[in-house]
């Protein structure tokens, strides 16, 4: 009889425990899902950098260039791809883009970007192997370039220029929130 009176005795001591905690975690969904629990305002977007490579490796190494700067990359493998992405997203700082691309190179691609109202503003940077010739960087910058960069290129400036876009891109967007 002892014995059962020990169980028992352990047994309501293990129920008021279980009581216990059933009512600490109710009051805890109640703080939970309380509707009137002030939201914490939301953490301002990355800026975006889209880089437009047709060569898959070129595309991996400007990530690792640019991967420890608080920006959000978007990669794509042409011209049209870039154009796509202007589509679906409207708040690039910058855009870096390879020149000799199949189907639609930099040049072209630039020239659609520049007549977009909603993308004209966008800092383009040409990143090509094709050299430093003045009838190309003359004919980037006419397509609407802000530089011509010859491959291979010194990652530290290339990361220096991105980095200055994108703190313009920044206050502009501090100063003219809704723009």
């Amino acid at each position: 009889m002892a014995r059962l009176g020990n169980e028992l005795q352990a047994a309501q001591e293990q129920r008021a425990a279980a009581e216990a905690r059933c009512d600490l975690l109710e009051r805890q969904l109640e703080v939970v899902e309380r509707p009137e629990t002030p939201t914490l305002p939301q953490p301002e977007p990355l800026p975006k950098v889209l880089v437009v490579d047709d060569q898959p490796d070129n595309l991996l190494a400007m990530a690792a260039v640019l991967e420890t700067l608080d920006q959000e990359l978007v990669t794509v493998s042409s011209g049209r791809d870039a154009l796509k992405a202007l589509l679906h997203h409207d708040d690039f700082a910058v855009i870096i883009m390879d020149v000799q691309m199949p189907e639609m190179d930099g040049y072209e691609t630039a020239a659609h970007i520049k007549r977009r109202p909603r993308n004209r503003d966008v800092p383009i940077i040409f990143l090509t192997a094709m050299g430093i010739d003045p009838e190309h960087t003359a004919r980037g910058y006419a397509a609407g370039a802000v530089d011509y960069i010859s491959k291979p290129f010194d990652p530290w400036a290339l990361r220096a220029k991105v980095a200055v876009f994108t703190e313009i891109h920044l206050e502009r967007r501090i100063s003219h929130p809704g723009a």
